[in-house]
Protein backbone atom coordinates (compact mmCIF):
# COMPACT_ATOMS: atom_id res chain seq x y z
CA UNK A 1 0.00 0.00 0.00
CA UNK A 2 1.31 3.42 -0.92
CA UNK A 3 0.03 6.99 -0.69
CA UNK A 4 1.50 9.47 -3.16
CA UNK A 5 0.81 13.17 -3.54
CA UNK A 6 1.18 14.30 -7.14
CA UNK A 7 2.70 17.61 -6.01
CA UNK A 8 5.77 15.69 -4.81
CA UNK A 9 6.61 14.32 -8.28
CA UNK A 10 7.91 16.56 -11.09
CA UNK A 11 6.78 16.31 -14.69
CA UNK A 12 9.36 14.88 -17.11
CA UNK A 13 9.74 18.00 -19.31
CA UNK A 14 11.46 20.71 -17.22
CA UNK A 15 9.32 19.80 -14.20
CA UNK A 16 6.19 21.53 -15.56
CA UNK A 17 4.94 19.37 -18.43
CA UNK A 18 5.17 15.92 -19.94
CA UNK A 19 4.24 12.74 -18.10
CA UNK A 20 4.78 11.86 -14.47
CA UNK A 21 4.10 8.48 -12.94
CA UNK A 22 2.19 8.46 -9.67
CA UNK A 23 2.08 4.68 -9.25
CA UNK A 24 4.17 2.09 -11.11
CA UNK A 25 3.21 -1.57 -10.97
CA UNK A 26 2.96 -4.25 -10.02
CA UNK A 27 -0.23 -4.47 -12.11
CA UNK A 28 -0.82 -1.01 -13.59
CA UNK A 29 0.86 2.37 -14.22
CA UNK A 30 -1.09 5.51 -13.29
CA UNK A 31 0.07 9.04 -13.89
CA UNK A 32 -0.62 12.54 -15.06
CA UNK A 33 0.45 14.19 -18.28
CA UNK A 34 0.50 17.89 -19.17
CA UNK A 35 1.22 19.23 -22.64
CA UNK A 36 1.63 22.97 -23.00
CA UNK A 37 0.31 24.69 -26.15
CA UNK A 38 2.42 23.52 -29.10
CA UNK A 39 4.00 20.60 -27.20
CA UNK A 40 3.73 17.04 -28.41
CA UNK A 41 4.55 13.54 -27.26
CA UNK A 42 6.34 11.25 -29.69
CA UNK A 43 4.60 8.52 -31.65
CA UNK A 44 4.88 5.13 -30.00
CA UNK A 45 2.99 1.93 -29.37
CA UNK A 46 2.90 -0.90 -26.88
CA UNK A 47 2.87 -4.58 -27.78
CA UNK A 48 0.87 -5.72 -24.72
CA UNK A 49 -0.20 -2.58 -22.89
CA UNK A 50 -3.51 -0.79 -23.25
CA UNK A 51 -3.13 2.96 -22.61
CA UNK A 52 -6.03 5.16 -21.57
CA UNK A 53 -6.16 8.97 -21.31
CA UNK A 54 -8.83 10.86 -19.32
CA UNK A 55 -8.81 14.60 -20.03
CA UNK A 56 -9.07 16.79 -16.94
CA UNK A 57 -8.34 20.19 -18.52
CA UNK A 58 -7.86 21.67 -21.98
CA UNK A 59 -7.82 19.73 -25.22
CA UNK A 60 -5.37 17.65 -27.24
CA UNK A 61 -5.22 16.11 -30.68
CA UNK A 62 -4.42 12.42 -30.53
CA UNK A 63 -3.57 10.45 -33.62
CA UNK A 64 -4.28 6.74 -33.30
CA UNK A 65 -2.83 5.21 -36.42
CA UNK A 66 -3.71 7.77 -39.11
CA UNK A 67 -6.95 8.86 -37.43
CA UNK A 68 -6.99 12.26 -35.73
CA UNK A 69 -9.26 12.69 -32.71
CA UNK A 70 -9.63 15.70 -30.43
CA UNK A 71 -10.07 15.08 -26.71
CA UNK A 72 -11.68 17.73 -24.52
CA UNK A 73 -12.38 17.94 -20.79
CA UNK A 74 -14.28 14.85 -19.66
CA UNK A 75 -13.27 12.66 -22.63
CA UNK A 76 -11.54 9.32 -22.14
CA UNK A 77 -9.90 7.29 -24.88
CA UNK A 78 -8.78 3.68 -24.81
CA UNK A 79 -5.77 2.94 -27.04
CA UNK A 80 -5.44 -0.84 -27.51
CA UNK A 81 -2.05 -2.55 -27.79
CA UNK A 82 -0.22 -2.36 -31.14
CA UNK A 83 -1.80 1.00 -32.08
CA UNK A 84 0.58 3.86 -32.84
CA UNK A 85 -0.40 6.99 -30.96
CA UNK A 86 0.86 10.57 -31.05
CA UNK A 87 -0.39 13.53 -29.02
CA UNK A 88 -0.12 17.25 -29.70
CA UNK A 89 -1.63 20.22 -27.93
CA UNK A 90 -2.78 22.47 -30.77
CA UNK A 91 -4.83 24.59 -28.38
CA UNK A 92 -3.96 27.74 -26.48
CA UNK A 93 -4.21 26.34 -22.93
CA UNK A 94 -2.40 23.45 -21.20
CA UNK A 95 -3.87 19.96 -21.59
CA UNK A 96 -3.89 17.83 -18.42
CA UNK A 97 -4.94 14.19 -18.28
CA UNK A 98 -4.75 11.06 -16.19
CA UNK A 99 -3.18 8.11 -17.97
CA UNK A 100 -3.54 4.46 -17.06
CA UNK A 101 -1.45 1.71 -18.62
CA UNK A 102 -2.02 -1.99 -18.03
CA UNK A 103 -0.78 -4.62 -17.71
CA UNK A 104 2.35 -3.33 -16.04
CA UNK A 105 5.44 -3.67 -18.23
CA UNK A 106 7.91 -0.78 -18.03
CA UNK A 107 9.83 -2.03 -21.08
CA UNK A 108 6.82 -2.21 -23.44
CA UNK A 109 7.20 1.00 -25.47
CA UNK A 110 8.28 1.11 -29.09
CA UNK A 111 9.06 4.55 -30.52
CA UNK A 112 7.97 5.22 -34.10
CA UNK A 113 9.46 7.88 -36.41
CA UNK A 114 6.20 9.51 -37.51
CA UNK A 115 4.39 12.80 -37.04
CA UNK A 116 1.19 13.95 -38.75
CA UNK A 117 3.21 16.31 -40.91
CA UNK A 118 5.07 13.32 -42.47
Amino acid sequence: MEIVNEKDIPYRFDGISGPKYLLRGPYVDIGLVVLMPGEDFNTHYHTEIEENFFTLEGSVDIYVGDEKLTLVEGDIIQVPPKNNHYLKNNGDTPWKAVFVKAPYNPKDKIDVEWTPED
